[in-house]
């Protein structure tokens, strides 16, 4: 039984309830590998189960996203052996940590043409951009897209995947700074929601006819401007809730602004099966290997520094990715 540092929590709050502990790690079970992380990637679904707002049993560990190398490999296991290098984005949580045992069937190897950081921040936001653009509304080429906080961790990657698919892309940005960042990944058009009017200048940029999707991950502050930016019978895809989630939604507004439509989807439901799992993990990684989708990791903070790095999340100070060193 090897002992480990990981990040765990036992009651829900704020990022304060994030506590460096040493736990017991046995060795790996039939069908895991114990992975050694060399870096772990943040992401907002982080936040939501350390508040509480996605339910976990507690006490718990925390985290989704990783990347490492393979220490041990439980029995059954085939493809993977000790010193392979792999990355992983959905599960169970337990990211934050210096070692862990994770299911095979689960984990992704990754080629040398791609870093351990970026490795780390680009599963979980990467396969999240790619069921956006490819499954839950597929975009095509010449299509005007609305995808908003633009230089975010899963914005930037899906701004450059949504250009490489022949797509306009109009992006919201909270300040010039993220706005240069937007602009600098391919975003041909971007609003700064704090000094314009979002659906107003969508409508300008589309000559009055709206665009057929919006891609929002912000919730409750910007539902409104994402339905007015939508042409008819357009779709609204409300993956995240980073300013809170959409309550007492009025069905009746998808009749009125155009006969909308709109989904809640989660990365889970898109690669709930193995076989959907590897194939949204290899298109990204081939995405990303072939240069067409750059990582941008932004911040870096030692594990430890865990709450610190959650308080950056949720004040919106972050560009692109966030990584946590073991």
């Amino acid at each position: 039984m090897a002992k480990v540092k990981a990040i765990r929590f036992s009651q829900t709050g704020g990022p304060e309830v994030l506590h460096l502990e040493e736990v017991d790690l046995p060795p790996p079970g039939k069908g895991e590998v114990t992975i050694r992380h060399a870096a772990i990637g943040l992401n907002y679904i982080d936040t939501y189960h350390r508040s509480g707002l996605y339910p976990v049993s507690l006490p718990s560990g925390i985290g989704l996203e990783a990347s490492g190398t393979v220490e041990a490999v439980g029995e059954g296991v085939a493809g993977f052996k000790p010193g392979d290098r792999v990355a992983y984005g959905s599960g169970t949580v337990g990211a934050y940590s210096q070692m862990r045992n994770y299911p095979a069937n689960r984990l992704v190897k990754i080629p040398d043409s791609i870093g351990d950081e970026a490795a780390a921040a680009m599963m979980l936001k990467g396969m999240t951009a790619r069921y956006l653009l490819r499954a839950t509304y597929k975009v095509q080429p010449g299509d005007v897209i609305l995808f908003h906080a633009a230089a975010g961790g899963v914005g930037l990657i899906a701004v450059q995947w949504a250009k490489a698919l022949g797509a306009t892309v109009i992006g919201t940005v909270g300040s010039p700074e993220k706005a240069a960042l937007a602009r600098a990944h391919g975003c041909d058009h971007v609003i700064d929601y704090r000094k314009e009017d979002v659906a107003k200048r969508v409508r300008e940029i589309t000559n009055g006819v709206g665009v057929p999707v919006v891609y929002d991950g912000v919730g409750a502050a910007t539902v409104n401007a994402s339905l007015d930016s939508l042409r008819m019978r357009g779709m609204l895809v409300s993956f995240g809730n980073a300013s809170g989630p959409v309550r007492n939604f009025d069905l009746g507004l998808l009749s009125a602004k155009g006969s909308l439509y709109v989904t809640r989807p989660t990365l889970f439901a898109y690669i709930a099966t193995d076989a959907d799992f590897k194939e949204t993990a290899e298109d990204l990684i081939a995405m990303v290997a072939s240069g067409k989708v750059k990582i941008e990791v932004n911040q870096r903070h030692p594990l430890a520094d865990a709450a610190k790095a959650h308080r950056e999340l949720e004040s919106r100070e972050t560009t692109g990715s966030t990584i946590l060193l073991p």
